[in-house]
């Protein structure tokens, strides 16, 4: 399959003759053999099958495929939220007294996954602007330094980060760049292709689109030689005691290598799998998510366009707005349109923004993003309410922020309900 809208409505599963056309939904916790050496087979990873649902199950991973083949990797795996995916992905290859290089303008949850949690799990980051120059890039790296980690467009401040550039910072210190491309999607971008390594996603936004199911995804690229920095990832290229001497790069090669060290290690200990049903729910979603990500985009450049003409709004941050921060940057990595996410500024700060979301009716205030129903948030009250001034700077979140996720209803309706909202500060 070559074409994108192909890969989301039959990417993943192709029924047999006479099977059912929708996937399955394989509901059960465990799975029959005949023998205990047909199991032995699959503890030992020397088959493919599946034994217990907290590690695998033919659902997901018909759905993770489906992922797979739409950005253009070669292995990939569901989990149950895009924090398990993210911290999974990191963990895979940074462990205590490693050090990893993050984008400071990340979704608050992933910030204090890595600032707060992960430090006390004994890895270290380095945070850095994603307007940095190649000399700060390149400064911010350790001996120990085991990945970049950034996010195609940033939750909330909708920074686009140039993929290009910290793709070759990270390879030229030998350590795979991590991308979520969450808000994107590979409907927009598909990070392979400017160089990242491993791609991540909240598959609870935009690829379920419907707010039915918490999920997450990681993909590989497959493309990032292990071997060559052996001693660097020693979880990959050397053998597993918890697996019988396995090394993952030997035995599932550099396309399986990471997601199957994932399933085996981390989601084995972890557990964090994504339940079946939400993984049949995921993939209706999927089916969709190119005919909804073209009027997401539509619709949010016409109510960016909008606020920015708006007398009570101070800034509007949408990288589709000519004179934006970010319009020629994403001219090259998102020429078919953004996202449906939408920052801005009410004049009057904190408390105007308040009135604002106060006043709304139609757009719901949620604790969500990248949904087909219109939603905001002030972010500065609710997800990044843990982080103090500096970091909420850093994180390009002002406490005047509010985020708009533009879903797909009448943009005349929108646009008027945010009207008669601003008309009251």
């Amino acid at each position: 399959m070559s074409g994108i809208e192909t890969r989301c409505v039959q990417g993943g599963y192709t029924p047999g003759n006479g099977e059912p056309r929708q996937i399955p939904i394989i509901q059960s916790t465990t799975f029959k053999y005949n023998t205990s050496e047909d199991m032995g087979k699959l503890f030992d990873l020397e088959a493919s099958g599946y034994f217990y649902t907290r590690l695998q199950n033919p659902t997901n991973d018909m759905v993770a495929a489906k992922i797979c083949e739409m950005e253009g990797g070669t292995a990939a795996m569901l989990t149950s939220s895009g924090q398990a995916a993210n911290f999974f992905a990191v963990f895979n290859i940074a462990n205590q007294g490693d050090h990893v290089v993050a984008c400071s303008a990340i979704y608050g949850g992933t910030y204090n996954l890595f600032a707060v949690t992960m430090k006390k799990m004994g890895i270290d980051f380095t945070f850095i602007s994603p307007d940095c120059t190649d000399e700060e890039l390149n400064a911010a790296f350790r001996p120990n330094t085991k990945a970049v980690f950034g996010e195609t467009i940033a939750n909330p401040a909708l920074t686009v980060l140039d993929i290009e550039q910290f793709a070759k910072a990270a390879h030229a210190h030998g350590v795979p760049l991590i991308i979520d491309n969450t808000f994107a999607t590979p409907i927009n971008c598909r990070p392979f292709e400017w160089g990242a390594d491993i791609v991540t996603h909240s598959t609870t936004k935009y690829m379920d689109g419907h707010g039915a199911g918490v999920g997450g995804c990681i993909v590989d690229s497959g493309k990032f030689d292990w071997n060559k920095y052996a001693d660097k990832f020693p979880g990959l290229t050397t053998p597993d005691d918890s697996y019988h001497g396995i090394t993952y790069t030997e035995r599932f090669g550099l396309a399986g290598a990471f997601i199957t060290k994932a399933t085996a290690q981390l989601m084995r200990d972890f557990g964090s799998i994504q339940s079946p049903q939400n993984a049949f729910l995921l993939n209706l979603g999927l089916e969709s998510l190119h005919v909804r990500m073209k009027r997401h985009c539509e619709n949010a450049q016409a109510v960016a366009e909008y606020l920015q003409k708006s007398d009570k709004v101070t800034w509007v941050h949408y990288c589709g707005l000519p004179g934006d921060k970010y319009y020629e940057r994403a001219k090259k990595y998102l020429p078919n349109g953004s996202c449906g996410v939408v920052s801005f500024g009410v004049k009057g700060g904190r408390k105007a923004a308040e009135t604002v979301m106060k006043s709304l009716k139609l757009i719901a205030i949620e604790t969500h993003v990248a949904d087909a129903r219109s939603c905001c948030l002030h972010p500065a009250s609710a997800t990044h309410r843990q982080l103090n001034d500096a970091e909420l700077e850093a994180a390009g979140v002002s406490p005047d922020l509010i985020r708009l996720s533009v879903g797909i209803e009448s943009v005349e309706d929108l646009i008027a309900d945010l009207d008669q909202a601003l008309a009251n500060v």
